[in-house]
């Protein structure tokens, strides 16, 4: 019996809502906030030539900037380290990103908030002895509107980001002014003056300056609200957000660290700049815009902190009750109450030293930048056989740029030790609850990642599912779980000893994704989960090459027959009426059994499919 294939379809997926110039924005009401308080940070240490060593990271910041967006388009339901360390590596490397950008998270909320403090200060020195009080009043405040529910959006971040952008770079354009070309040359020129930099301060100020570029995970998070096509708009994003740091953050180092008075408050450099160079009106409006983006970065730390609690609680690591949800407003008030009460001890406990917190950032910044990058570059050495040379030559800049950031992390594991107690006593208390959960859990059903179909990288999806490998029997799992349960124990059968992977189509129904969360389906689909891990259950001990495809319930049921012309398998076993899901195909025989509730299986033997067109007669839409 043989028939011939149906055209192939094209597939066109809709992407989200934000363009180049929305992504932006957001990701610079993150990252652009650390021109506030990193030249400060820098200045004791290193006085002035801290901006020679945000010169140095600059460089590497462009490489990550570069590996960064794309991982925005490879993973676009978001997540960030999360995802791509779980889907490079293992689930468990997934749950180590998730740690280090939790303790990230904190240290950015904390910073953030008191650093809004200070600046609003300059405007009220009244509050400059009361800014650990105010400062957490400011984050109850803001975990109080998230367990309302007032969110955070694109618009709002377009708004701040426009208006400290502007200030800084008005501050820059008056310096410049003031400054004079010769002045600018030998503002440049002083950066090599003085007694030379041993190298071991050379690679503690290297280390050090990447607080100066902390925000690039934004990328990553708003990756489900991109506009088509992703890879695109994401590069877009980045090159803007690379160019106003460029022109930005070294120079307003540079300045406030070299232009002020030595008595300067460290704490409001970037206002006392600007009013040394512009007059009140513009400290004014520097420390209001820096204040207002601060605060909102604060926010959205504490945003991303519990949206990661809560998808770390979706794969297993967490216990349930962080996903738990209020009944007035359908908040996560337990994620949110954990998101907000490290930072705010953190604050007290710091006691207004912004150098003791911007100290301990070191640990889960550059981890979650380190393991990011690393698993990025496993994804790319994975599709080495269709690399050209070019493809070759960046995929060496991306190991340098991975080895780069080692070495930041690798100092500051040494140069700040209480950074290294503090990052790594959460990070170490996260990974046994985070194991203890996950094997207490396994105990009752074990637990499933699958790999989540992709409509726009069909061959890139089934390659990583298979991992090189083609596999003989693709077993398709019915939504039904007593039909389910026949299928699975055919499959044990007839698969034992053999590779097969296990398809499961999700179900359409699924609540939507929150600005900024993990928008993978298969973490919201609970029958889908259930479907999986009957699966492992029955047929870990007999078929021991198994792997697991999720075709997401949003995509098209024709989406199926897509899922095995990438497959090929040699046999597919379905229960009948799951017969219409597949392409038309080459059978070479069918078998056909019922079971002793008279559920029939079918087992179609196959031999290859005939050519397909290159020509696309049709689109296939996905939502």
């Amino acid at each position: 019996m043989a028939t011939r294939t149906a055209g192939r379809r094209r597939i066109k997926v809709r992407g989200g809502h934000l363009g180049p110039l929305l992504c932006w924005a957001v990701v610079f009401a993150d990252i652009g906030t650390s021109v506030y308080y990193v030249p400060g940070i820098l200045y004791g240490p290193f006085g002035a030539r801290s901006a020679l060593f945000v010169g140095m990271t600059l460089i590497v910041f462009i490489m990550l900037a570069i590996k960064y967006a794309e991982v925005a388009w490879r993973y676009p339901e978001g997540g960030g380290v999360v995802t791509v360390a779980s889907r490079a590596i293992h689930p468990f490397a997934g749950l180590l990103g998730g740690l280090f950008i939790l303790v990230d998270y904190y240290l950015t909320a904390a910073l953030s908030a008191l650093s809004g403090v200070f600046y609003v200060s300059y405007l009220y020195p009244s509050l400059t002895p009361l800014a650990v009080g105010v400062t957490i009043a400011a984050l109850l405040g803001l975990g109080f509107l998230n367990w309302v529910g007032i969110k955070e959006s694109a618009a709002v971040s377009t708004v701040f980001a426009i208006a400290a952008a502007t200030t800084q770079l008005l501050v820059v354009g008056a310096v410049a002014l003031s400054l004079g070309p010769a002045g600018i040359i030998h503002s440049l020129q002083a950066l090599g003056s003085g007694p030379r930099i041993p190298p071991v301060a050379l690679l503690t100020g290297y280390a050090a300056a990447f607080l100066a570029f902390s925000g690039l995970e934004s990328i990553a998070q708003i990756a489900p609200a991109m506009r088509q096509p992703r890879n695109r708009v994401a590069y877009r994003t980045m090159g803007a957000v690379v160019l106003t740091m460029a022109v930005t953050s070294p120079l307003l180092t540079l300045w406030s660290t070299t232009l002020l008075p030595a008595k300067s408050d460290t704490n409001q450099f970037i206002s006392l700049l600007g009013a040394h160079v512009g007059g009140p009106l513009l400290g004014s409006t520097v420390a209001i815009s820096g204040a207002l983006l601060l605060v909102f970065a604060s926010n959205t730390a504490i945003i991303g902190a519990y949206h990661v609690f809560i998808a770390l609680t979706r794969m297993g690591f967490l216990p349930r009750v962080l996903e738990h949800r209020n009944r007035w407003r359908r908040t996560p008030h337990w994620a949110i109450v954990l998101a907000v009460a490290v930072p705010v001890g953190v604050v007290y406990e710091a006691q207004a030293d912004v150098n003791l917190l911007g100290d301990l950032y070191a640990f889960g910044l550059l981890g979650a930048f380190v393991l990011t990058c690393g698993a990025l570059d496993i994804v790319r050495w994975r599709e080495t056989r269709r690399r050209s040379l070019l493809g070759w030559v960046g995929f060496g800049i991306g190991v340098l740029t991975t080895i780069a950031v080692a070495v930041a992390w690798s100092v500051n594991l040494v140069a700040k030790p209480l950074a290294t107690e503090f990052g790594g006593g959460l990070t170490l208390i996260g990974l046994l609850v985070g194991f203890a959960t996950y094997y207490r859990a396994r105990l009752r059903r074990p637990a499933v990642f699958p790999v989540s179909f992709r409509a726009d990288r069909a061959a890139a999806s089934i390659g990583e599912a298979l991992s090189g490998r083609p596999a003989e029997v693709l077993v398709i799992l019915p939504h039904d779980p007593e039909v389910a349960e026949q299928v699975i124990d055919a499959a044990t059968e007839r698969a034992a000893g053999r590779r097969a992977v296990f398809l499961y189509r999700g179900t359409t129904h699924l609540a939507p994704s929150e600005f900024r969360e993990v928008a993978d389906p298969y973490l919201k689909d609970h029958n889908a989960q259930d479907a999986f891990a009957r699966a492992e259950s029955r047929a870990r001990k007999t078929i021991r090459n198994r792997r697991y495809v999720y075709l997401p319930g949003n995509l098209r049921t024709e989406l199926v027959g897509e899922v095995w012309r990438h497959i090929c398998p040699r046999e597919t076993i379905a229960a009948e009426p799951d017969q219409e899901l597949l392409p038309a195909m080459a059978i070479e025989r069918v078998r056909r059994h019922l079971t002793g509730d008279g559920t029939a299986i079918l087992h179609l033997f196959t031999t290859r499919l005939r050519p397909v067109p290159d020509e696309a007669s049709e689109v296939a839409e996905s939502a």
